[in-house]
């Protein structure tokens, strides 16, 4: 079992930056993959990016490749997702999500979820 809660929302003017992190409770958080989604209002869930369990690959979507980083310290139980030159069409609440084996961009592959959090970037 894993618990997940994201930190780190808010509001920020496109150009800007913002660093979000998911904390994981559960002494195997080290054994699963996580992945970022987000999801804009009247839109699906979209993948953003993911991280192996050993933090050595990380996929991104195209959308958000060269501008989003996504890391993860495992002896803290964390995942962040650092996201530069923020554009308004990056505006969505983030969720974080963990699952065992490979990361996919299909979102209900995934076991666990965080409550999400709201990005909003102003133009």
């Amino acid at each position: 079992q894993v618990q997940l809660v994201e930190s780190g929302g808010g509001l920020v003017q496109a150009g800007g930056s913002l660093r979000l992190s998911c904390a994981a409770s559960g002494r195997t958080f080290s054994s699963y993959a996580m992945g970022w989604f987000r999801q804009a209002p009247g839109k699906e869930r979209e993948f953003v990016g993911g991280i192996t369990w050993s933090g050595t690959t990380t996929p991104y979507a195209d959308s958000v490749k060269g501008r989003f980083t996504i890391s993860r310290d495992n002896a803290k139980n964390t995942v962040s997702l650092q996201m530069t030159s923020l554009k308004p069409e990056d505006t969505a609440v983030y969720y974080c999500a963990a699952k065992i084996g490979s990361i996919t961009n299909i979102y209900h592959s995934y076991d666990y979820w965080g409550q999400g959090a709201q990005v909003t970037v102003s133009s």
